[in-house]
């Protein structure tokens, strides 16, 4: 099969909007559960779903945790503030301010900020850690509004203590545009208490030469922020929990509800960065899971912080003209031991693990590549066909990207073996060190796919012409169409709150 060219079309089927679940049940694990055992179709309550797992197998969760993505500022007219110098030498370092902006108001164009990804610093954690500032590749809605000049706006963050007085603290939040990045921006965000003290960088020329010299002053926003130093108590992740938006699905045509803070987070969710949750996962309870351990059914975690691009609709006619967003993954190794103990197979909890999952193993094939790359390069050494001088160009590369790209699993002819892949991957991770491995995909699964670690998968009931659905497609073939054929008929709920199936080949 020429995965490239599948027809997006063919992969379409009726979804009434009265069918997709604008609210989760009241409780996760009373949801429907629709079973594919190799070509029979049964349904049960999710809360039986231990029963129907093999004892003593392994079974992988995504324990990302939606971030509060959206960010609203309001774009205003301008007005000029001096900044009010204490070094009265500095007079020529004076700059016009934009006027705070203040989401109360009903003036001014309405912008939002969407996180997108990290750029600095780069890893999550360390990102959402950050206090004063930190970057980010963002979409921007009302683009188009926001022609130059920072957007600013005020927050309070609630002491947990009454010394101040009032127990209360206003900071400041500004986003500055600084690039393009496709069809995201590149934002850099800063923030400070209100009042708080700022230092400006200049650099003046002497007869000594060029001399950095700082000096106080008070600010509400710069059109070149980058004189600015900021501190802040505050991290990101606390900055995101008193003015971000939990970003739920664009089809669910409902705002987000403080209820949705809870009920769109897994029950396990631990690590931040995705924009979407991991849907399949959203069933299950405490007491779920206290079920599955009584079966001896081995639980392991991995991160994936699912992106925005999980809602991008394939607008090509053939699926080779859609690009695949990047998602990145973070896997200890104790689970690719446990997956090793288990002959390299497991049982996948929703699109995101097996996304993950299924990368694991290209990502051991690119580890044994170098590998033999490596080998062959040293063997040219000792054998004198190069020199010694040359050596330093075939140790294993420390910045070696595990990356899979979009196309990888149908140009490679997959050779080598699961185990022989996870242990490559080991092995890799054994060079540098490494007790996680931390990398990013762009897989995409699709008819002509050939599994090689996922034997069951729970997931929920996907969009019409998604990459979510042609993903089902490859893993049961022909018979998704009977699947939803059967969910549609017999009042299955869809989409991200709506019930699920376990699909077993």
């Amino acid at each position: 099969m020429d995965t490239k060219h599948i027809q997006i079309r063919d992969y379409d089927y009726p979804l009434p909007d009265q069918r997709i679940a604008k609210f989760p049940l009241a409780e996760r694990d009373s949801s429907k559960l629709l079973v594919y055992d190799g070509g029979r179709i049964s349904e049960t309550h999710f809360r039986s779903l231990p029963s129907l797992l093999p004892e003593g197998a392994l079974m992988v969760f995504n324990n990302t945790k939606v971030i509060q993505a959206r960010l609203h500022f309001r774009k205003k007219t301008p007005s000029n503030f001096p900044l009010k110098e204490e070094d009265s030498s500095e007079a020529s370092a004076k700059e016009t301010l934009p006027l705070r902006e203040d989401l109360g108001g009903s003036g001014g164009a309405l912008i939002e900020v969407f996180l997108l990804e990290p750029v600095f610093p780069v890893e999550y954690q360390e990102n959402f850690a950050s206090k004063g500032s930190c970057s980010w590749y963002c979409l921007v809605g009302n683009l188009k509004k926001w022609k130059e000049g920072p957007l600013v706006r005020e927050f309070t963050i609630r002491n947990s203590s009454q010394s101040s007085g009032t127990g209360e603290t206003k900071f400041i939040l500004t986003a500055e545009r600084k690039g393009t990045h496709g069809t995201s921006q590149l934002i850099e965000f800063r923030w400070r208490k209100e009042n708080e003290e700022l230092r400006i960088k200049k650099q003046r020329s002497t007869a000594e030469g060029k001399v950095n010299e700082e000096f106080a002053a008070a600010h509400d926003g710069s059109s070149d922020s980058s004189l600015f130093t900021f501190h802040s108590s505050l991290s990101f992740a606390e900055v995101l929990d008193a003015v971000g938006e939990l970003p739920i699905p664009p089809y669910l045509n409902r705002k987000t509800q403080e209820s949705d803070k809870t009920t769109y987070q897994t029950v396990y969710s631990k690590i931040k960065g995705s924009v979407a949750a991991p849907t399949a996962g959203l069933h299950f309870t405490q007491r779920v899971l206290a079920d599955i351990d009584a079966r001896s059914i081995e639980r392991e975690e991995v991160t994936l912080h699912v992106g925005a691009g999980t809602f991008r609709p394939v607008k090509s006619e053939d699926i080779g003209g859609h690009d695949m967003h990047t998602e990145h993954i973070a896997v200890h190794r104790r689970t690719i031991e446990r997956l090793l103990a288990h002959g390299g197979e497991a049982i996948a909890v929703g699109t995101t693990s097996v996304r993950t999952l299924e990368s694991l193993y290209y990502m051991g094939v690119l580890a044994e590549r170098e590998e033999r790359r490596v080998k062959s390069e040293e063997y040219k050494i000792h054998s004198g066909a190069i020199g010694n001088s040359d050596s330093s160009l075939f140790t294993l590369h420390s910045s070696l990207s595990l990356h899979v790209p979009q196309w990888m699993p149908y140009e490679y002819d997959n050779s080598l073996s699961t185990t022989e892949a996870l242990e490559a991957l080991l092995r890799y991770m054994d060079e540098r060190g490494e007790e996680v491995l931390h990398s990013s995909t762009q897989i995409i699964i699709a008819p002509g796919y050939k599994y090689h670690i996922v034997r069951r998968m729970i997931t929920n009931f996907h969009q019409p012409q998604s990459t979510l659905l042609l993903l089902v497609s490859a893993f049961i073939g022909d018979a998704w169409h009977e699947v939803y054929d059967y969910a549609l008929g017999h009042d299955f709920r869809f989409l991200s709150y709506g019930d699920s199936s376990l699909l077993i080949p």
